[in-house]
């Protein structure tokens, strides 16, 4: 006899059931993540200047002649109250790929830099790091080894008292990061992540700061040997409790800040590690409660801004939290309402976004009778049977949802019905999608078990010969489960069939 089970409704369900729906939820995630990964996270950041806006397109064309950038070092090399100026034209040579391998290929170039870096000129000290910005900024593997020989001076200026310098380290060593696993070891053997933590604990009320610390956390949390040799270091580091309290945007600064600490908090959660500290630290209650505020605003309609790249990292914290045992007390329903106010307004501009919504709302309401029942009190069931005729995975999702419900008893199933969730599935049955169909036939059959009144219903509406169709032309599962159905609660139908036949 089959049940609800292999929906793994219920997180704290036996051992495989819980392996097998964290399965399907880490390939549910992996087209998005991969494709915010290859487009964004996984990449670098270049800090405009902001007194060059206008001329930094056309200066970064020109390529320069060996002679010509060392030329240029020579000038600088040279000393004199130009010094500033000309390594600001060094800088805007340096934005053009083929002028970076020349310049480290130089003889004391990086040495020239060094010095000027770490040099008591701060006008200097500025332009040399910009300089290395520029060079982190390169997608060639030998640039940013060249750049590492700074790095000491970069993790020093972590506590600088010049923000700009410190925001200019963060954007270098964040852009350092991913190319390659020998940086990454040399950073960390460094100290990048006590630096990142005492430099967030300083400059917390800097939001500029704070989003350069997320952009190059989030750079180092993405490496593949994450687990075991930095999340155990950032946990340890004190770190945490600073990117949690980030999640808040600031309505005047605006969402980076948040969206960067966001995605550093997603890539903790996704570990392998025990989330329970994060759990007593905050986070499931700081997502909930962000979450709640955008939901808020977006129901008001504001869409703007790009206040989806925030509830996206969001909703995979919260998802993922739900699921390793994290309970959202008490059961506040503006966090249902908030869901679903997601999952209708990005159904059509990011549908994926809609997916996503629904995914953190099964998670919710699995083993929640609270949460279950404040779906059914807020009048929310029609909006999930809505999503029952879009695909792209938004369907099964929203079924999920209705089966959570439904595994609560013959009252939630009544609401169902009463809601009109009967004539849904009439369609749903009809689908090509075999997931869906599968399904569907999960939730028919905790509701028509709930109540003779709804196999009365469900008659009237000639979903019995779907069922038909369903057990004589599919294989496996889906005709298993459609003969059980019909056996157990259409009798009459199944009599005279034998009879024809």
């Amino acid at each position: 006899m089959w049940r609800l089970k292999t929906l793994c409704h219920k997180a704290s369900g036996s051992a495989n059931n819980l392996e097998e729906f964290k399965h399907k939820r880490r390939e549910f995630e992996k087209a998005l993540r991969q494709a915010r990964r290859d487009r964004q996270l996984i990449s670098k950041r270049l800090l405009q200047n902001e007194d060059e806006e206008e001329d930094s397109m056309e200066t970064g064309s020109t390529p320069r002649s060996p002679e010509q950038v060392r030329e240029m070092i020579r000038g600088v090399q040279s000393g004199g109250e130009e010094k500033a100026a000309r390594l600001a034209s060094l800088r805007k040579a340096l934005r053009n790929p083929e002028n970076q391998l020349t310049f480290i290929k130089s003889e004391n170039s990086m040495h020239m830099l060094i010095g000027q870096l770490s040099s008591h000129n701060a006008q200097c000290q500025l332009e040399a790091a910009r300089c290395l910005h520029e060079l982190s900024h390169s997608t060639h593997p030998s640039v940013g080894q060249a750049c590492l020989s700074a790095s000491p001076y970069l993790l020093t200026y972590l506590s600088s008292q010049s923000t700009k310098l410190t925001e200019l380290s963060l954007y270098t060593l964040g852009n350092l990061c991913p190319d390659s696993a020998v940086v990454r070891e040399k950073l960390l053997a460094q100290g990048i992540v006590s630096a990142l933590a005492n430099c967030i604990h300083n400059q917390r009320y800097n939001l500029a700061v704070v989003e350069a610390i997320g952009f190059t956390l989030s750079q180092l949390l993405q490496a593949k040997d994450a687990t075991e040799k930095i999340i155990p270091a950032v946990m340890a580091s004190g770190i945490v409790p600073h990117v949690i309290s980030a999640l808040t945007p600031d309505p005047e600064f605006g969402y980076g800040p948040a969206i960067e600490c966001t995605w550093c908090l997603h890539y903790l959660v996704s570990s392998n590690l025990d989330n329970s500290m994060l759990i007593a630290q905050g986070a499931l209650s700081q997502c909930s409660a962000v979450l709640i505020t955008l939901g808020g605003a977006v129901a008001q309609g504001n869409l703007e801004g790009g206040i989806e790249l925030l509830i996206w990292p969001l909703l995979r914290c919260l998802g993922n939290l739900l699921v390793n045992g994290g309970d959202v007390m008490p059961e506040d329903t503006r966090l249902l309402a908030a869901l679903c106010v997601f999952s209708q307004a990005y159904l059509h501009p990011h549908p994926a976004l809609s997916r996503e919504s629904l995914w953190a709302l099964n998670n919710l309401t699995a083993g929640s009778s609270g949460f279950c029942s404040g779906l059914l009190l807020l009048n929310m069931v029609p909006i999930l049977i809505q999503f029952l005729s879009f695909s792209r995975g938004i369907n099964s999702v929203a079924l999920r949802v209705l089966g959570n419900i439904a595994h609560h008893g013959a009252e939630h199933c009544v609401g169902l019905t009463q809601a009109g969730l009967l004539t849904a599935l009439c369609a749903t049955l009809k689908m090509a999608e075999p997931e869906v169909v599968t399904l569907s036939l999960e939730v028919l059959y905790m509701l028509v078990s709930s109540s003779p009144q709804v196999v009365e219903e469900f008659t009237r509406l000639n979903g019995v010969p779907l069922l038909e169709a369903i057990q004589y032309n599919s294989e496996g599962e889906q005709r298993v489960r459609a003969a059980y159905i019909l056996d157990h609660h259409f009798p009459s139908f199944s009599e005279v069939e034998s009879l024809s036949s």
